[in-house]
């Protein structure tokens, strides 16, 4: 029986996600994030209880923890996604939606950090100026900003590198009126490149900031 009403809420959450084609990604998502969460719960609770209304009950609660923790991408977001996105044509930074809703901006070296530097880099100003006007016309969101090295020197010089890349990036966007208490920063030195750090190229593209907004959903 236990496996019969598994199977069902398995059913149940395929039938739910067939009608996603008409759907917004943001819909899609909470739909995804609820269909398993049923199959999660109604699982939870043959195995607890066994009985019909246990298993009900976990599928309720299931689906409900299911649909929790999305972002939101709304027409604010996506203005300020196509508003970056006319600032850095031809900049050579990265301009995308994340599959959780965020807006992730990837910024290279050639425009943010010299080697072993963290300050500011003047053609980096304009984009942080524009940036900051679309953060302060959307002051829902909150903002992470990722700053990465390259594999020159030891982490005992790059990891505090590249925590000073993210601070420096949120002291200029703070200059520019936008609440530094929403703006978490954190560094990775090293340890996450994108490309080979044996090659000039490759090192010049690890020594980067990334930089993701994100609108809660409601609750």
């Amino acid at each position: 029986m236990a496996t019969k009403k598994t199977l069902l809420a398995c059913v149940v959450a395929s039938v739910a996600l067939a009608g996603c084609e008409s759907m917004t990604d943001t819909q899609k998502r909470a739909a995804i994030g609820t269909g398993v969460g049923a199959v999660a719960g109604a699982a939870l609770g043959s195995a607890v209880g066994g009985s019909g209304g246990a298993t009900r009950t976990g599928a309720v609660l299931g689906a409900a923890a299911g649909g929790i923790g999305t972002y939101v991408w709304s027409k604010r977001m996506e203005d300020q996604k196509r508003a970056m996105e006319q600032a850095t044509a031809g900049t050579g930074v990265g301009v995308s939606q994340t599959a959780d809703n965020q807006l992730k901006l990837d910024i290279p070296s050639d425009i943010s950090f010299d080697t072993n530097r963290a300050d500011i880099k003047s053609n980096f100003q304009p984009v942080l100026d524009r940036f900051a006007q679309t953060l302060n016309a959307n002051p829902a969101t909150t903002v992470r900003i990722i700053g990465h090295t390259d594999s020159t020197g030891s982490d005992a010089i790059n990891d505090p590198l590249s925590i000073n890349r993210a601070a420096n990036t949120r002291q200029y966007l703070a200059s520019r009126g936008v609440d530094a208490g929403r703006v978490a920063i954190d560094g990775r030195g090293s340890h996450e490149p994108i490309a080979d750090n044996n090659t000039t190229a490759g090192r010049a593209k690890n020594r980067r900031v990334e930089i993701y907004v994100a609108e809660a959903a409601p609750r």
